[in-house]
């Protein structure tokens, strides 16, 4: 063989070789990238296992019986002194699924546009109350001291990154001080940029030490994902487990889940904690119901009950609801969850594209709802107060059901 053809062979092979060690990568991103096109995304969500690599929570053989009852969902909900018809702003967010439940009794279930009840949907940042209630586990363990220790303490790591010296309380609030562009219709953004790291495999710590210093920590309510995605960081260092060992045992199991979830990983199989789980609906709202009864479950305490409490109010000027200048958002902010009004006592969980988990205590009613609005981007904030306004009318009318 000449020497220029054993050249060409040379180059051929590192061209096929090439490709087969991008071509997954390629693929993930070119899939991340349509991932929200308005004739895939309801599929996508559904599917993500097809898209990303991911790791298994088992659910227990015997799930736990919820009871059933029924409801009709108010025909109109008022918002910013508009009337709206339910089940035409149910059609335009693009509802996937909704359950409601009063106590553990459900009385409302419908899923549309190929959701059902085996379904495993994707969170988003609805993972982000799930995984502050692990953390509050991990604390009840003594995996860590406190939630006051500076977060370099357990992630010696992120020592000169934005997060070095920040209070674990202070990332748990979303106040870390760390700058973050969290505007999903950016293609730049920050949070579109981690997207695509994902898509490549690469691994997520990497990114998080790219991140730099805005603000004083604890000073400034401003919604950063990473930080959710660095207490993921801090319980695989202290508990030894992955989040979806640890979840499963902490939470899927003790709760009597209905389905296996599954939670999206990096290459180097660190879940997504921002918001990569993705469970059946019936299960979303389980989780809503352990909240709604103080951590406590069939008698048993799962989650302490004083961090439920915690986690559910707002307790510094930056956290609290209003719009001001000490936070980026106009709903207050617990350990991951949010409070729209401290008065009505209300808060839930909130996943980008409409995902929730609303709990409302006073009717004692749980909402758990999946979507596939494409149109979110650029209807955020209105699209955050119709559906806070929607679920207080279907609370009040399912107090009033017999």
């Amino acid at each position: 063989m000449s020497r220029r053809k054993r050249i060409a062979l040379a180059v051929a092979l590192l061209v096929l070789l090439a490709g087969v060690w991008y071509a997954p990568a390629a693929l993930r991103l070119y899939r991340a990238v349509h991932l929200y096109d308005e004739d895939r995304i309801a599929h996508n969500f559904l599917h993500m296992e097809d898209i990303f690599p991911t790791r298994v929570v088992r659910a227990p053989g015997e799930p736990s019986p919820l009871r059933r009852g029924t409801m009709e969902l108010p025909e109109f909900f008022d918002q910013g002194g508009k009337r709206h018809r339910t089940a035409e702003y149910l059609d335009y967010s693009r509802t996937t699924g909704m359950v409601v439940l009063r106590g553990d009794e459900i009385l409302y279930e419908g899923y549309w546009l190929g959701h059902g009840d085996s379904g495993r949907h994707i969170s988003w940042s609805v993972a982000k109350s799930i995984v502050s209630a692990l953390v509050g586990i991990a604390l009840d363990e003594g995996r860590f001291a406190s939630i006051e220790d500076p977060i370099t303490r357990y992630l010696p790591e992120l020592a000169g990154s934005g997060y070095d010296g920040v209070r674990i309380k202070d990332i748990l609030q979303m106040s870390s001080g760390v700058g973050f562009n969290e505007d999903y219709a950016d293609y730049n953004s920050d949070i579109n940029r981690f997207g695509r790291t994902i898509a490549f495999g690469a691994p997520m710590a990497d990114f998080v030490v790219t991140l730099k210093r805005q603000r004083p920590p604890g000073t400034y309510q401003h919604y950063v994902s990473i930080d959710t995605q660095v207490l993921g960081m801090l319980l695989r260092k202290v508990t030894g487990q992955s989040l979806a060992d640890y979840l499963q045992s902490r939470l899927w199991q003790p709760l009597g889940m209905e389905r296996d979830a599954y939670w999206l990983i990096d290459s180097t199989g660190m879940e997504v904690a921002l918001g990569g789980l993705n469970a059946a609906l019936r299960d979303y709202a389980r989780f809503g119901l352990l909240y709604l009864d103080g951590g406590r479950w069939h008698g048993k305490q799962i989650v302490p009950a004083q961090w439920v409490a915690d986690s559910t109010r707002p307790d510094a000027p930056h956290l609290m609801p209003g719009v001001d200048d000490l936070s980026s958002s106009s709903w207050g902010y617990g350990y991951q969850w949010w409070i729209p009004d401290p008065d009505q006592g209300d808060y839930l969980a909130a996943g980008i594209y409409n995902q929730y988990i609303y709990v409302n205590p006073a009717a004692r009613v749980v909402i758990a709802k999946n979507s596939a609005n494409h149109r979110f981007p650029q209807e955020r904030q209105q699209s955050k107060e119709l559906h806070v306004a929607l679920f207080r009318a279907i609370a009040a009318a399912a107090s009033r059901t017999p």
